[in-house]
């Protein structure tokens, strides 16, 4: 008796192992369909992607509306009903679009989604950031399976246009009459990739310049020596920003600083010469020279005393020197309070730990995410991608992300969903936030 109930247990457990492997693999499947849709610039397929993420949230029972804010961009928002519909609403924002590549460059075809002996998962959005979109569905499907029941409501925005700006997508839905209708809360977006142990999460990001500099001076003789000409003031300007660039990367490079507290500058194009038929004059010296930089601006860098900077020395008239921005953020820089005066950061962090990670300090976000326009429409959002122990490699050649680290990532989401999906104020029926 006692042998038949040891045998019968042991074939229990195997099946339970057997079920949730398959469960597993089921979900790492349904991964690899959403990176095989081919949503990379210049021509995203974004009805593709739609239709498929509308598949799975058909199986979840969840509402669905597609709207288009610009033609061609489908904006895909997805409803998790809550029982109490006075409470603010969390939205769980992401981006359908990817950046291009080099497919040459790549062990594995960038759409093919190929999983390795080790697990790892090679495709473009593998970290940014199909993976997050899935994540949160797949979060849903676990906590729906375990019969838990939201009493907020949960929204899921798959927004079109992000990695040329969000201009078209996360910009126009934030300023949008359905937006401020939803009532939101909380938004979770994009973060980053963490080489340690630690999860990382942004309150802020850098404020972007797009930053051309343009010199003039006397075309003359490709023989003569002469002051002023322009590529000669031109490269005068570019000496001086990359001194500055060197004394930020710099504090980089001595550590205890991080990314997202330094100026970056980095050049993006330079453009001078006189064209010919095959190729440029070379016996001339042109009369205008012209570079571009893109350069981010930290929450706590004197933008005033930059730009100053700009006018004196990197394009100063006097050495017939001019400069135009080509976007530049203006006004406070937007930050979501990350302590414990904010409510939603410490279900936030109790919920990580719960679910058996943890947070490093929150940063600054080096680039720009979609998060900036819910704050800019007033909402507080977190920058968040529950990775951890693997190089970031977005933009990059061989983006991949593990199998085991996006599993855990969905039960990372599932305790922070439920925790804010459950909390109800102590106050009444609002916030007190």
């Amino acid at each position: 008796m006692l042998r038949f109930a040891m045998m019968s247990l042991l074939i229990l457990t195997l099946c339970i192992l057997s079920a949730a492997a398959d469960d597993g693999e089921a979900i790492v499947s349904r991964f690899q369909e959403y990176l095989r849709i081919d949503t990379v610039h210049p021509k995203p397929d974004y009805y593709k992607a739609v239709d498929f993420l509308n598949s799975q949230a058909k199986s979840l029972s969840l509402e669905s509306q597609t709207n288009e804010f610009v033609k061609g961009k489908p904006h895909l928002l997805l409803k998790w009903v809550g029982s109490d519909p006075t409470l603010p609403a969390i939205l769980l924002n992401s981006h359908t679009d990817v950046v291009p590549f080099e497919e040459s460059k790549w062990t594995h075809h960038p759409l093919h989604a190929h999983m390795d002996n080790q697990g790892d998962i090679y495709a473009r959005g593998s970290q940014d950031m199909k993976c997050v979109g899935m994540q949160y569905l797949e979060a849903i499907r676990k906590l729906q399976a375990s019969g838990f029941h939201p009493l907020r409501s949960v929204y899921l925005s798959f927004v079109p246009d992000e990695e040329l700006g969000g201009h078209d997508g996360a910009e126009k839905f934030a300023e949008s009459h359905l937006f401020k209708s939803l009532k939101i809360g909380i938004v979770l977006d994009e973060g980053l990739p963490s080489p340690s142990k630690s999860y990382r999460v942004f309150y802020g990001e850098r404020s972007p310049w797009r930053l051309v500099i343009k010199a003039k001076g006397p075309p003359g003789h490709g023989a003569k020596l002469y002051d002023h000409s322009a590529i000669e003031n031109l490269l005068k300007s570019i000496e001086s920003i990359r001194r500055f660039r060197a004394s930020q990367f710099d504090l980089l490079k001595a550590g205890g600083t991080a990314e997202g507290d330094v100026v970056s500058v980095n050049m993006a194009f330079l453009k001078a010469g006189t064209p010919s038929p095959t190729g440029f004059v070379m016996n001339l010296q042109p009369s205008e020279a012209e570079a571009g930089f893109d350069i981010r601006i930290p929450p706590n860098v004197d933008s005033e005393a930059l730009e100053r900077r700009l006018v004196e020395e990197w394009a100063p008239a006097a050495r017939n020197m001019s400069f135009e921005f080509k976007r530049k953020h203006s006004g406070d820089p937007l930050l979501t309070a990350a302590d414990d005066s904010n409510l939603w950061w410490r279900l936030f962090g109790n919920a990580v730990k719960e679910a058996g990670g943890r947070t490093s300090k929150p940063e600054v976000f080096p680039a720009s995410t979609d998060a900036r326009y819910f704050r800019m429409a007033g909402v507080p959002a977190f920058g968040f991608s529950p990775i951890s122990n693997t190089p970031s490699l977005l933009h990059d050649h061989n983006e991949y992300l593990g199998k085991a680290e996006y599993l855990k990532g969905i039960d990372v989401y599932v305790s922070i969903i439920k925790a804010y999906a459950s909390y109800e104020s102590k106050s009444g029926s609002r916030d007190e936030l």
